[in-house]
């Protein structure tokens, strides 16, 4: 698959906040509003203090419960596998455009018994052109990854490896209530996980400005000395009128998209 944005347009995406973000995705009506992001507070963001992570997504399952059904002997971690022994998985990873995120969803009854990535696997992650790793199961060595400035967004920390193995791969995943395509554009901070909608994430960053300087505005007069009620109602009438020209022009554009 191709990036759906240019360099400019993906830094310009990454700079947002997830809250920002969700509020301009909102605006172009193209997905339900309880949809596209994690809804599971169990999958959360191990590093807040790092800045936004912005990537195409790699999508796998895994187990770490237990052995693969075919042997009683445990599988060396993914990335520790020769590369002729998987070469379907690599072309895959190398079907994706960077940077990339890479999302396993724990598919055993209780995720998170062993820790499929930790400090090791990381960095060559890094290398390879991935910036964060998404996971309802379990990650390990955090303070050394951390240091890294690789994103952990997991549901569990866990001593061991465990019987860590991948499942499959290349197919839709779900991880903390939220659906992830293979390639979907995914976004996360502190605030949690969203996919951005391919149709309109070329489109995004303008709308997000108006949203972030209509609420500076607002925040603005809260905070001065000069602020009263009939201030504040001037003024939400001022951003309403602007909000609502911006909904038509969004509408406008979504309609040229649709045909």
């Amino acid at each position: 698959m191709e990036p759906v944005l240019t360099q400019e347009q993906f830094e310009t995406l990454q700079r947002l906040d997830s809250c920002t973000l969700a509020n301009a995705i909102e605006t172009f009506n193209v997905r339900l509003r309880n949809e596209g992001f994690s809804s599971d507070t169990g999958v959360r963001c191990l590093f807040p203090h790092l800045p936004p992570m912005l990537g195409y997504a790699v999508t796998g399952r895994i187990r770490t419960g237990s052995p693969p059904l075919a042997s009683s002997i445990p599988p060396p971690p993914l990335f520790q596998l020769r590369f002729e022994d998987r070469t379907d998985w690599w072309e895959y990873v190398m079907s994706i455009p960077a940077p990339r995120v890479l999302v396993l969803e724990d598919i055993d009854q209780v995720p998170g018994a062993g820790a499929f990535m930790g400090d090791v696997h990381a960095n060559i992650c890094r290398a390879l052109g991935f910036t964060g790793y998404v996971t309802n199961g379990a990650v390990r060595d955090v303070d050394a990854v951390e240091r890294a400035g690789f994103h952990f967004f997991a549901g569990h920390v866990s001593v061991s490896h465990a019987y860590a193995h991948l499942v499959d791969f290349k197919e839709p995943v779900r991880v903390g209530g939220m659906r992830v395509d293979p390639g979907a554009l995914i976004h996360g901070d502190r605030h949690g996980l969203q996919t951005v909608p391919a149709k309109v994430a070329a489109r995004i960053p303008d709308v997000a400005a108006h949203i972030h300087e209509r609420d500076e505005r607002i925040v603005a007069l809260c905070q001065s000395a000069g602020f009263s009620m009939e201030k504040l109602r001037v003024l939400l009438k001022e951003v309403w009128d602007a909000d609502s020209q911006m909904a038509s022009n969004v509408a406008a554009g979504n309609n040229k998209t649709s045909k």
